[in-house]
């Protein structure tokens, strides 16, 4: 289990995979291949249901180190692209029986279902995109891999939440082909499309004006249903980045976004839930002396 909708194609544990390697595809327990093996004897190719593509590479590879996901390589294929439609099928598949099982517990009782999708903006400027490819999204240069997640979402009302809304382009490592930005205006063309609500989270542990900049002014385009603010630690607390913190949610509030103030205040700022309820509780009987007079 890795908390997102996706296959479980790049474990950090024990060194397995290292950004920013291509992952590997994950249908090899008997019943993916059962399912595999059914699908391609559906669609009149029995041979192609025997395992996965044997050129597809090792977790730690670039793409143009391997015969799959190389610029002309086998994902452009008549086989190729049954592979990758079952292999995302699968995966979407999944997101449906979780979220209609969901539904069944949920439904009634107000609460707002979502579905965490992962930002995988490495190799995104190649023409496969292999790393979103081993994940289960079919996304490459000629086929949208995010509308479909989106369109499943909607038949639920479940919320697209989405990550790496702090990164831009320029700060990934070159050789990468990473697009962060480009993914994230993707995603969001999607959710838009299918008339659903998009929240973002950041991805990496970030403290900086820059990053925080950049999440303000994504949220505003996008604009984010929510956002969550992940990898918090004490690190937030030092001074000069709760003062960024600080700016960065009175931004966010400013610009419309929903998002939860922090229920605790080592530096003493009037920027926590607190402070917020006593001012409110103060403000109200005030309120109420005006309407009297």
């Amino acid at each position: 289990a890795c908390g997102e909708l996706r296959h479980p194609a790049y474990p950090e544990a024990n060194g397995t995979w290292r950004f920013p390697g291509i992952g590997e595809f994950q249908c090899y327990d008997k019943y993916m291949r059962a399912s595999l093996q059914a699908a391609a004897v559906a669609a009149g190719h029995e041979n192609w249901g025997t395992s996965g593509p044997h050129d597809a590479g090792e977790y730690k590879q670039f793409p143009e180190e391997t015969g799959f996901f190389r610029r002309d390589g086998t994902w452009s294929t008549e086989y190729g692209h049954f592979f990758l439609k079952w292999y995302s099928g699968m995966l979407l598949e999944h997101g449906d029986r979780v979220l209609a099982a969901a539904e069944a517990i949920f439904g009634g009782t107000g609460v707002t279902l979502s579905a965490k999708v992962a930002g995988i903006h490495w190799h995104y400027r190649t023409r496969s995109h292999a790393a979103e490819l081993t994940a289960g999204y079919y996304n490459t240069r000629h086929h949208d891999g995010y509308g479909p997640i989106a369109r499943m979402l909607a038949r639920h009302g479940a919320v697209l939440n989405f990550t790496c809304m702090e990164m831009k382009d320029e700060q990934q490592p070159g050789h990468a082909g990473c697009s962060p930005e480009l993914l994230v205006q993707q995603v969001r063309a999607a959710a838009r499309a299918a008339r659903v609500e998009l929240a973002g989270e950041n991805a990496l542990e970030r403290y900086d004006e820059q990053a925080f900049a950049q999440v303000a002014a994504t949220a505003e385009a996008a604009g984010l249903s929510a956002f969550t603010y992940l990898r918090m630690n004490r690190n937030l607390f030092d001074g000069d980045n709760w003062r960024r913190f600080v700016a960065f949610v009175k931004t966010m509030a400013d610009g419309g976004a929903r998002t939860a103030l922090p229920r605790c205040d080592t530096e003493h700022s009037d920027l926590y839930v607190g402070f917020v309820d006593a001012a409110k509780e103060q403000r109200a009987p005030e309120s109420e002396a005006a309407a009297a007079l």
